[in-house]
């Protein structure tokens, strides 16, 4: 491998051209777009940047958010507001998002929404002053989010199915994810992922095979991500609704808040972490008696994975836990039908209590899981990841460690941290500890932390016993 920087190497062509919007967007006021503009600390210009590109690099396969950044190191995008409405001005753009020098429209409308989610999180959640320190407050923000970028539907019975599952698959794995999406559409179901490629993919790209078979239009596929995630995960094409959530956190209370169903397909740290999270809402005593389905599900060959997974957190969380999921091992049509059994109950359970089918408002979530953790080496550190105390905070605690791993492998902020001071640092009661340290292990093994083809994997972390 050459030492030559990626910014000095050659690379694929680049465009420079102004585009108006295909859908959604039609003006700014002055002052959001200064701040668009702005690539002083209190500017947005850089968060656009980054975000733009990872839009404009669908296809892009990396874990290492900076090999884009330095591959098209002299892109840039501005904002311009004109008498006929918002232009983007990219320079240095990736040539293949465009097509005789069109802009491909479907690169066009993503482009467009993540300049609307990052003016909106920025000016208009600020002008109504909601409360980010208050579980209420963060609640109603991610609905605002939500609804601003039209994703929530009144009078539409519940049909969307969020599947979580790792960007990094083996191609049996992502087959599987294809054959239950294309079960799914089959069954008139709507997808919703994180937007990247692998399990995020698979799902949306068999649900239009299906969805056009069964002539059904208006169909949905939701990509929501988050600014650290999104440059390591580009959003496949498919997704033809992004959503940019300001945080982890908040990203993770819209998938759970807008889930009628969700469906886990083999992953890596970041699967987990979604696992973990949701079980710390559904462990909490309030929540028993909400229906919420969850299924785990994966190839014949990935029945060792979800044997860890289930082994892991029936030994953290006790064997009561495992009432909250079922594992089905490779039959995509079982998975749809208990899907559209779960889906009914849901929706039953929703007219019953008066909640809307759109967004789950009864689902209570613990502050905890609300407030951004922030990955540092004294808070990866000083988690307390003991079995005294209640489920549902332990569950907690445990999704951060997992977080902060995801954070020290592909977001640039975690990566540079550990480049300066070495891994985290993850202490806790011995077994657990013992587990942890397996469960992460085999995840390199089975390359579940890097895509493979790449670089020895170099773990971020280190497992200690109390």
């Amino acid at each position: 491998m050459s030492d030559t920087p990626l910014k000095d190497l050659p690379r694929p062509a680049t465009v420079s051209a102004r585009i108006a919007p295909a859908a959604g967007l039609d003006v700014l006021s002055r002052h959001e777009v200064a701040r668009l503009r702005d690539a002083s600390s209190g500017g947005l210009h850089q968060l656009l940047r980054r975000c733009a590109l990872a839009v404009l690099t669908q296809g892009h396969v990396s874990d290492d958010p900076r090999t884009v950044v330095e591959l098209y190191h002299d892109f840039d995008i501005q904002v311009l507001q004109q008498d006929r409405g918002v232009r983007l001005e990219l320079t240095n753009a990736p040539a293949h998002a465009f097509v005789d020098g069109r802009i491909i429209r479907g690169i066009n409308e993503l482009l467009f929404a993540v300049v609307r989610d990052i003016v909106y999180v920025a000016t208009q959640l600020e002008a109504e002053g909601f409360d980010l320190e208050d579980s209420s407050g963060i609640t109603h923000a991610v609905f605002d989010i939500l609804r601003n970028a039209r994703v929530l539907r009144a009078n539409v019975d519940p049909n969307l199915v969020v599947c979580w599952g790792g960007h990094s698959i083996s191609r049996d794995e992502y087959e599987y994810t294809k054959q239950v999406g294309y079960q799914l559409g089959l069954r008139g179901l709507d997808i919703c992922t994180g937007c990247g490629p692998g399990a995020m993919k698979g799902p949306m790209k068999g649900a239009t095979i299906a969805h056009a078979k069964q002539r059904r239009r208006g169909n949905r596929y939701i990509g929501v991500t988050e600014p650290g995630i999104i440059a390591a995960e580009s959003p496949n094409p498919i997704v033809n609704n992004l959503v940019i959530m300001p945080d982890i956190e908040k990203r993770l209370e819209a998938f759970v808040r807008i889930a009628h169903t969700i469906i886990v397909f083999p992953g890596g740290v970041g699967t987990a972490e979604e696992i973990l999270y949701l079980l710390g809402i559904l462990l909490h005593p309030e929540n028993d008696s909400l229906p919420f389905p969850l299924i785990f599900t994966g190839p014949r060959q990935s029945a060792a994975y979800f044997e860890q997974i289930d082994r892991f957190l029936r030994l953290s969380l006790g064997d009561d836990v495992a009432r909250h999921y079922q594992i089905i091992i490779d039959d995509p049509e079982l998975v749809a039908r208990q899907v559209i059994k779960g889906v009914e109950r849901v929706r039953q359970h929703r007219l019953d209590s008066k909640d809307a089918f759109f967004f789950n408002w009864a689902l209570n979530i613990e502050p905890g899981l609300q407030v951004p953790f922030r990955p540092t080496h004294e808070a990866m550190a000083g988690l307390n990841l003991h079995r005294d105390q209640p489920k549902h905070l332990f569950a907690a605690d445990l999704r951060r460690a997992f977080s902060g791993i995801v954070a020290g492998n592909v977001k640039l902020e975690g990566m540079r941290a550990i480049e300066q001071f070495g891994p985290f640092v993850i202490r806790g009661d011995s077994q657990i500890m013992q587990a942890l340290d397996a469960l992460l292990a085999s995840f390199v093994v089975q390359q579940r932390m890097k895509l493979p083809g790449g670089a020895a994997y170099v773990p971020c972390y280190r497992v200690q016993v109390d």
